[in-house]
């Protein structure tokens, strides 16, 4: 017998402070207003309109709107894949302020989406005081982006006038502009914000490295960096790249979004594939932490443990989802967990202390490839 029982989140019963509505995920609303019984007689409140002009006819991927709303302490906050970050009135749609971080839309983004900001408090500030809350919202061009949650105003001490450019201090700099790009709110754990990336991961071998990085909420300063190709050759995983791949692959990025369990110290990554997305002919072996559940320790950014959902992926196999932490009550035992699915169709459910599997996982050999130089897990 199992049973689930998703984390309970302990804010106004109103607020959606995360993407998930809580750290882990759960995306459970304890608000009881609308029924089976009454959902068919739902009628539009309001309209915003973001002023995104009309980009269909564009030669490349026109913007979509994927955007998660925030609402915290009665104010709702978006953001437009153009870098537009809004505060609104949940009650009548009236803007409050606006933020334009300036994107430029005709880059050629493969991926052309924002799907929510972020919000920090800070604990040391007073109340009312500029920047004590903060909207952290990452661009489409990569910028990592801190606003004063009132006013909407840059918080001058973070970064560079508010402003950290995600581009600088990657192992192997994108190619091309648009083959780097951020299209998911960024992870807040205590004091950290956590962020991953998009890698145009079909282009070539090594179009951009994925690292994961964690950034201090006051200053924008670089807390610790983690990369899903490893780099360390006493790290096991590296050795699951033949012929020291590692050192030339790219990709393997976090480009869904990350939740964390703030009480265990932790942060699930749902990794993607290595470059290039369909031959591995130049990356062999089993290709560790790419496609696959991470769990790090989030103060850190040091590896807890791993758990593949595809070795040696040749079909883009990505984690797509974000992680779900619940807890599962199986064989009488009550085991924290972390539920992971992806473009596999699987569902995975582990442990969320260890990464091992609450029911079997079998797994099978695929046919064998009859590309040359590649060799199929």
């Amino acid at each position: 017998m199992l049973t689930l029982l998703l984390a309970v989140s302990l804010q106004a019963p109103g607020d959606w402070p995360v993407y998930g509505r809580d750290p882990g995920g759960a995306r459970f609303s304890p608000l009881t207003e609308i029924t089976r019984q009454n959902v068919t007689q739902l009628q539009v409140a309001w309209t915003y309109h973001t002023g995104i002009p009309d980009m269909s006819s564009m030669s490349h991927r026109p913007p979509a709107l994927e955007v998660t709303p925030i609402v915290v302490d009665g104010t709702m906050y978006v953001i437009t894949p153009t870098g537009i970050v809004a505060a609104l009135d949940p009650a009548t749609g009236a803007e409050r302020w606006r933020y334009d971080a300036g994107v430029n839309p005709h880059r050629g983004y493969g991926d052309f989406a924002s799907r929510g900001v972020s919000i920090w408090r800070d604990s040391r500030a007073a109340a009312g005081a500029s920047c004590a809350r903060r909207i952290i919202a990452a661009t489409i061009d990569a910028r990592l982006v801190a606003l004063d949650a009132a006013t909407g105003k840059p918080c001058a001490g973070f970064g560079a006038g508010g402003v950290v450019d995600l581009r600088k201090g990657l192992r192997v700099a994108p190619d091309e502009f648009a083959f780097y790009e951020v299209t998911s709110p960024p992870a807040v754990v205590g004091d950290l914000v956590i962020t991953g990336s998009a890698v145009a991961d079909n282009t070539n071998l090594a179009p951009a490295s994925g690292e994961v990085r964690a950034y201090n909420a006051r200053t924008g300063g670089l807390k610790w960096t983690f990369d899903p190709v490893p780099q360390d050759s006493a790290d096991p995983a590296f050795k699951t790249w033949q012929n020291g791949a590692a050192r030339i692959v790219g990709a393997a990025n976090v480009w869904s979004v990350i939740v964390a369990d703030p009480a265990r110290d932790l942060v699930f990554l749902p990794t993607s594939s290595p470059a290039p997305d369909y031959f591995g002919g130049m990356r062999l072996g089993e290709d560790r932490y790419a496609s696959s559940i991470v769990a790090l320790r989030a103060s850190t950014g040091k590896v807890v443990w791993h758990f593949q959902t595809v070795h040696h992926d040749l079909w883009d196999f990505d984690n797509a989802a974000p992680p779900a932490l619940a807890t599962v009550t199986h064989d009488g035992a009550t085991i924290p967990a972390v539920l992971q699915t992806g473009k596999s169709g699987m569902l995975y459910v582990l442990d969320r202390t260890t990464g091992t599997p609450i029911f079997p996982v079998e797994e099978r050999p695929v046919p064998a490839s009859s590309v040359s130089g590649e060799v199929a897990s």
